[in-house]
């Protein structure tokens, strides 16, 4: 009488043994296998559809990360619904979303600054080496990283900018073609010659080796000021890059100066006469 009781004790113990034993085969197999599936067809194929794209090396490693990570999470949810978990992994998915979106409120800006970064990896509004200019600031761009774009001022310092703040207002970018066209107003005073003014700064725009021929350097009167009369020439440079368009626009601009002087054709600046008595003059400058 007493050896029956133990026996059903052991018999219960074992097939509680053997049921935990059945559930974690089961979550192994499922787990194997949707791991080596994923493994060898999925990851596989996202990488050679975001290569095919010719993206940049960082969006295919976040890609790469990205369905890895995927792969993992639906082999363990696919073991434990094989394993017979399906409420649990339910219950888990619930609070796995609610801390998600916590995490997505507190980053957001965070968040923001990378999904800019994958779009300006994507778009390409700009690459490494390029000179932008965007919010008042300009400099070169040293590096595009996933969150920040790290650019080196033309003062030799370095800016490291958020993703988002490029990614949202307008960025000019100066080199993205193969020419560039300049501009400068040259002021010359109103009893000097307009036609003659013309002529030296189309020749000396001509005579510079830098500037193209095609199209054309050009002059047009823009502006009738307090003392002068503003011309403004026109002139593209080929494969433009900052230091070298400022070096030829300085030089240029030079050789206009130095020829209108040797022409007699003055460029006046804005000055200020006072005209009165003395007592007057001084009882301005005393403030009376």
């Amino acid at each position: 009488m007493m050896m029956l009781p133990l026996q059903f004790g052991l018999s219960g113990i074992a097939a509680t043994a053997a049921g935990f034993l059945l559930t974690v085969f089961l979550f192994v197999v499922g787990f194997v296998a949707t791991l080596l599936v994923g493994k060898a067809v999925f990851v596989p194929g996202v990488e050679r559809a975001i290569e095919s794209r010719g993206l940049e090396e960082a969006v295919r490693s976040l890609a790469s990360s990205v369905a890895n990570a995927v792969v993992w999470v639906a082999a363990v949810a696919i073991g434990f619904t094989i394993a017979g978990y399906g409420a649990f992994l339910s219950a888990f998915a619930v609070f796995g979303g609610a801390v998600a979106l916590a995490v997505g409120f507190a980053a957001q800006d965070l968040l923001g600054n990378f999904v800019a970064g994958i779009f300006i990896l994507k778009d390409k509004p700009f690459e490494v080496g390029d000179w932008i200019e965007w919010d008042g600031n300009a400099g070169r761009v040293e590096d595009i990283d996933l969150r920040v774009s790290r650019v080196r001022t033309f003062d030799n310092e370095r800016v490291t900018v958020p993703n988002g703040d490029l990614a949202n207002n307008a960025v000019t970018n100066p080199v993205a073609y193969e020419t560039l066209r300049q501009k400068f107003v040259f002021g010359i005073g109103y009893e000097d010659d307009i036609a003659e003014a013309t002529d030296i700064i189309v020749e000396k725009a001509e005579a510079h080796a830098e500037i193209l021929d095609d199209p054309a350097p050009s002059v047009r009167v823009v502006e009738l000021g307090d003392s002068a009369v503003g011309l403004q020439s026109r002139w593209w440079i080929d494969e433009p890059d900052r230091g070298d368009f400022v070096r030829v626009r300085s030089e240029y601009v030079t050789d206009v100066k130095e020829a209108f002087d040797d022409a007699g054709i003055d460029m006046p600046y804005v000055h200020r006469q006072l005209t009165g008595s003395v007592e007057v003059i001084e009882s301005i400058a005393d403030g009376e």
